[in-house]
């Protein structure tokens, strides 16, 4: 690639990390429940009485390890920068947020926020320069399968809610919306950015 193909690659990964961050806290403190990994989260954490953020390690690590060896074209540089930026614009953004009084607003900000995420995440996953864990794990199933990447996306996020409410992770609307809606949304997402910026 040309350097001025990586400049734009790196900012859409960075843009797309910020973003997916911005929506995720939006969703997640609007109070109808935790997304779909943050219930595995929640569930590892109660379990085996880990941190949160031990927890999202764990999960992540153990999602990376699998990608590593089942499709290792998935990693690259854009999986440590979108870690960082994520990690980073969460803490952030989780203090910023105001929520309303009433129930039906919130609840529009939280299905704005599972949209925005979803946007975020398919705005850098489409840079090709690697992925985060759980966009890894993904595309990595769809790439060898030839599968579409919305059926395993929704197919993952159910496995993984069962999973954490098995290990004591609490479930909402935030959660059923998420499985319904980010997959499709990542998808389209990503076909659009592709396109748009020739990448």
């Amino acid at each position: 690639m040309t350097k001025t193909e990586w400049i734009k690659k790196i900012t859409i990964i960075v843009i797309g990390s910020i973003t997916a961050a911005y929506g995720i806290t939006l969703a997640l403190y609007a109070g109808f429940g935790g997304a779909t990994l943050a219930v595995l989260w929640q569930g590892i954490s109660k379990t085996f009485h880990v941190s949160i953020g031990m927890a999202t390690l764990i999960v992540a690590l153990a999602m990376l390890i699998f990608v590593f060896f089942y499709d290792r074209s998935q990693i690259h540089i854009g999986t440590i920068l979108y870690q960082i930026v994520y990690s980073l614009c969460v803490d952030i953004f989780a203090k910023t947020h105001v929520y309303s009084t009433h129930l039906w607003v919130n609840a529009l900000i939280m299905l704005s926020g599972v949209i925005i995420f979803a946007i975020g995440t398919g705005f850098y996953v489409a840079a090709s320069l690697g992925r985060g864990s759980y966009e890894a794990l993904t595309f990595a199933l769809a790439k060898k399968n030839g599968w579409q990447v919305k059926i395993v996306r929704i197919i993952l996020d159910t496995a993984i809610v069962i999973a954490g409410v098995l290990l004591g992770g609490k479930v909402g609307i935030c959660t059923i919306v998420t499985i319904i809606i980010s997959g499709p949304v990542i998808q389209l997402t990503s076909i659009k950015t592709k396109e748009i910026f020739k990448i």
